[in-house]
């Protein structure tokens, strides 16, 4: 498969816009770094960033930061880079933080470095976000960050309630829109609701994961706050696989970035 590197060497601490000159190289293996292979490498220029008076301007719709920063267990299955929550909270500068699906705590661990109040739980100790009666006595919150398991991509025990282990893809939805009114139910006005959704196939069909959960935020009276971010998937597990059919492989998810739409 390919994945998408630098041509020199990651510079994870230099705090500027991506331009042109930054490069990815496309090879055909699941390591960072270009390797002798079947595939022609190729560098691929991102686009040259406006200047903006963003508190965060290296931040566009592209987050391409390779790395994942000392952030939640790298051994957890799923778990996403913090480095793209970091950038949104310093971006929107919340005072409170909700993750209802945390994982291994990389969300949590990103807030105590930013010294940002931030309450974390999850179904491996019995917070059920489908469940709204869980949200009650939360409080209101500044800033929902939500990385749900994938429909039946990644097992995470035999737990019935976890969305992965949902019957059908019908199902899945339907308890996501759970978690999404859930959480919606708990923003400040000016509050703002992130979900990270990757995709995957079902019977050789795409389950188009980030469009219907667009969908069903919707649904829920939600409106973009910013342009969806395409976050390049480094390190993913299938990259260092091998299939001998041919297809595109999907390098990246989708990050949401909602809040409460208004009338008109």
């Amino acid at each position: 498969m390919k994945t998408q590197t630098r041509n020199s060497k990651p510079r994870h601490h230099q705090r500027r816009p991506f331009a042109a000159q930054d490069t990815y190289s496309e090879t055909a293996t699941g390591d960072h770094n270009p390797v002798k292979s079947t595939g022609e490498e190729q560098t691929v220029p991102l686009p040259t960033a406006p200047k903006t008076g963003s508190p965060v301007p290296w931040l566009t719709s592209i987050h391409g930061r390779p790395g994942r920063g000392p952030y939640g267990s790298p051994s957890y299955r799923g778990n996403c880079s913090g480095l793209l929550i970091k950038d949104l909270l310093m971006f929107f500068q919340p005072s409170s933080v909700l993750d209802p699906m945390a994982g291994s705590g990389t969300c949590r661990d990103v807030c105590r470095e930013l010294g940002i109040h931030c309450e974390s739980y999850d179904l491996s100790s019995g917070f059920d976000a489908t469940e709204g009666s869980r949200y009650r006595e939360l409080g209101r919150f500044d800033f929902v960050w939500l990385h749900p398991p994938y429909w039946r991509m990644l097992h995470y025990g035999d737990d019935p309630r976890c969305l992965s282990n949902a019957p059908t893809a019908s199902d899945f939805f339907e308890r996501l829109r759970l978690v999404i009114r859930n959480c919606a139910d708990v923003l400040n006005a000016n509050g703002k609701l992130a979900i990270l959704m990757g995709d995957g196939k079902h019977q050789g069909e795409y389950l188009a994961l980030p469009f219907r959960t667009m969908s069903l935020a919707m649904a829920e009276g939600l409106w973009l706050a910013c342009p969806e971010i395409v976050r390049f998937s480094h390190g993913s597990s299938s990259s260092a696989k091998e299939y001998r059919t041919s297809f595109i492989p999907r390098l990246h998810d989708i990050c949401l970035v909602l809040k409460q739409a208004h009338n008109g």
